[in-house]
């Protein structure tokens, strides 16, 4: 994709971005789930590594501090899954009451094989995952990096009827697993899907974000800063003067506003396990958007 492509594109999403948020300068954004009409909060938590830990104090301190910065933001969707070792079980240890009314937990089923004993075995795993987050139900299960992906959707829909979860979507991480994803988005009604994308990994843009919003499927992006390496490109350069322009105090916010101003995005889900690093990414969610012209000024500056 040329950079005329680019603007042509990120024009047409921002123009868009108009009849899908709901928020005045100081309030986190909003964005509606298309198959629902709810809204939810633009920015999200992952809890890949950061909520790893065990079980003493020293490791959890400062994890509730995150969770306590997080909903003070307005924030609500935490991602998880049964794949990040002990996540689920300190998510759930350490959710206070309060916090647990007002969370949207994302967690995933990741069992692989096929036929009845794949099924039951997803089953089993998320009955666990419930338990480890202290729920009856959840607000969105998905099939963690598309394994098995026809037995477990199977399983969600009949959950989703049941009343144990409101949503179903499926996840990666990777662009090479885009062309899935897009056959999924095609053939199959779900709620969610999640993967990648950055400043620096737009391949996205090209079918898998518009069909996506023609679908009216909700999207929730993950590696918004490449594993950190978004911030190696940026070492040492000064925040740019029209970082200022869309509200941007940090290059954090430079990222994840990237992501945020195409329409298609309804959540991005940073992890982090310091409060300092969550009150910035958690402010990129207020205040304006990227134009045309400042997203391709933060395409040059990270190259």
């Amino acid at each position: 994709m040329d950079r005329r492509d680019f603007l042509a594109i990120s024009a047409a999403a921002i123009s868009r971005a108009a009849t899908s948020t709901d928020r005045t300068d100081s309030k986190m954004l909003m964005r509606r789930i298309p198959s629902s009409g709810e809204a939810i909060p633009a920015v999200g938590l992952g809890t890949s590594g950061p909520f790893e830990v065990g079980t003493d104090e020293a490791s959890r301190a400062p994890l509730r501090d995150v969770l306590a910065g997080f909903f003070d933001a307005g924030a609500t969707l935490i991602d998880t899954s049964p794949m990040y070792s002990t996540a689920e079980a300190v998510l759930g240890d350490l959710l206070t009451t309060a916090q647990q009314a007002r969370a949207f937990l994302a967690t995933k089923v990741w069992t692989p094989g096929s036929g009845a004993a794949a099924e039951q075995k997803g089953i089993e795993q998320m009955q666990r995952s419930m338990s480890l987050l202290k729920r009856d139900h959840v607000e969105l299960m998905q099939v963690h990096n598309l394994v098995d992906v026809a037995t477990h959707l199977k399983t969600l829909r009949k959950w989703k009827a049941d009343g144990k979860i409101k949503y179903i979507g499926v996840t990666h991480y990777t662009t090479s697993s885009y062309p899935d994803l897009i056959a999924i988005v095609e053939r199959e009604k779900i709620d969610f899907v999640q993967f990648n994308y950055s400043v620096t990994t737009r391949d996205a843009e090209r079918r898998l974000l518009p069909l996506c919003a023609d679908k009216g499927v909700a999207v929730l992006i993950n590696r918004a800063f490449e594993d950190g390496n978004l911030f190696t490109r940026v070492q040492g350069k000064p925040l740019p003067a029209w970082a200022a322009d869309f509200g941007a105090r940090s290059w954090a916010q430079i990222f994840l506003k990237f992501v945020l101003a195409h329409p298609a995005v309804t959540c991005v889900i940073p992890a982090t396990g310091k409060l300092r690093n969550l009150i910035d990414n958690v402010a990129a969610g207020t205040g304006p958007l990227p134009t045309p012209k400042q997203l391709a000024q933060i395409v040059s500056a990270t190259k």
